[in-house]
């Protein structure tokens, strides 16, 4: 992978991880006990201390209070890590394992978790730090240090009721899916709102490079593409667009323009612009959020589970990402980089990744199969005259699925 390419892919690893902002408030709260500590240890500056800041003269008192706040919060915090992953647990066996992502980059689980465990590292410190009186050396009782554990304590207590209120909101149907739907639409419209894209056929010799590992494209770092590419006066053809699965044997990239051998040197280069991973992401990739739909929508109308009104917001949300795109003779193009091609996503493709991908699970269900024909009516009615032959030709595989 290119700089670019591992920075990206490092960055979506970290949002997608429990750990991050966990451990980043951990060492805060570690930087933060060291720094009120020192301002307790220094007279001339807790002189300035006003009284209600005092807590209590008696390390037994101060260690006492300190040690009911370490313990309650850790207990909570096991709570509360047991209840996300109690609810990751039912999402995946619900909505699909691929959406198990989206909960794990929940920012509000990811703080809830940190703030419970950063306060009882904080509490620890502090609690180490309270001293007896021994001989001529004074007992020490860190006032402003206590002060903090008990304002962080606060915090984690309007935190537990967040996460209380949060966790049922993140496993709800509704949610989960307009979240889908509404990146859906959004991602569509930010293409559309970029500058048409000419797309060159070239006839030239040609060259294909091929990887040296497995996966799934997580991102293609187009500018390092782009620079290679000027560099050597070449026109390079993305083949495989991010989401695809990628082996040695699969060619991922195309040379235009040369008519000599590429070195090893310069296959590593181009081999480094592709970044793979384990899974698919939403990264470059809108088709993977319409599968992401089409999953629920499997899953919602399994004889299982049979909930129809599930299936139908999904397909909804569909309609409203569609709908943006029916209205523009154009297609979208994720990669917009001079001497950079790569197969650009048409209304028919994206339309049979969504709306159509439905159609084997809702056929025999009445109450959606309506659904669908009434978004493919309207989309239809919104629709150039270059796009009513693929929604037309749905239409007529839902109505002969009867």
């Amino acid at each position: 992978m290119s700089f670019s390419a591992r920075i990206k892919k490092y960055n979506d690893d970290i949002r997608a991880s429990y750990w991050f902002v966990p451990t980043v408030l951990v060492l805060s709260a570690i930087a933060l006990s060291a720094l009120t500590l020192i301002v307790d240890s220094h007279p001339e500056i807790s002189k300035f201390r006003p009284d209600w800041m005092k807590i209590n003269e008696s390390p037994d008192g101060a260690r006492a209070i300190v040690s009911v706040i370490a313990q309650s919060v850790i207990g909570v915090a096991g709570v509360m890590f047991s209840i996300t992953m109690l609810a990751v647990s039912f999402a995946s066996g619900q909505f699909g394992p691929r959406l198990v992502g989206n909960f794990m980059r929940d920012r509000g689980n990811q703080f809830t978790l940190g703030i419970l465990i950063s306060t009882f590292t904080f509490a620890l410190f502090v609690l180490r730090a309270i001293g007896d009186e021994q001989g001529e050396v004074a007992a020490f009782v860190p006032q402003f240090s206590i002060l903090v554990t008990m304002a962080l304590a606060l915090v984690s207590v309007f935190m537990m009721i967040f996460h209380v209120h949060h966790v049922p909101e993140t496993i709800s149907a509704s949610n989960i899916v307009a979240g889908l739907g509404q990146r859906f639409s959004r991602d569509i419209q930010n293409l559309l709102n970029e500058e048409p894209v000419a797309v060159t056929v070239y006839t030239s010799e040609h060259l294909d490079i091929h990887l040296h590992a497995s996966g799934y494209i997580h991102n293609i770092a187009q500018d390092k593409l782009g620079s290679i590419a000027q560099e050597n006066g070449w026109v390079i053809e993305i083949l495989a667009a991010p989401g695809e699965f990628m082996h040695p044997h699969r060619s991922a990239l195309r040379i235009w323009g040369t008519n000599v051998p590429v070195g090893a040197e310069m296959t590593r280069r181009l081999c480094e612009t592709v970044a793979l991973g384990l899974a698919k992401t939403e990264k470059q990739n809108l088709i993977f959020i319409a599968e992401q739909l089409v999953e629920i929508v499997a899953r919602a109308m399994s004889p299982s589970v049979n909930d129809p009104f599930t299936a139908i917001n999904c397909m909804q949300w569909m309609e409203a990402g569609l709908s943006s795109m029916a209205q523009e003779d154009r297609q979208l193009h994720i990669f917009r980089c001079d001497a950079v091609l790569a197969q650009p996503i048409g209304f028919d493709t994206l339309l049979a990744a969504s709306l159509g991908a439905c159609l084997p699970y809702i056929k025999d269900d009445p109450l959606t199969r309506e659904t669908m024909l009434d978004a493919l009516a309207r989309l239809s009615a919104l629709a150039t005259s270059a796009h009513q032959a693929p929604i037309d030709k749905l239409a007529k595989q839902v109505r002969s699925a009867v």
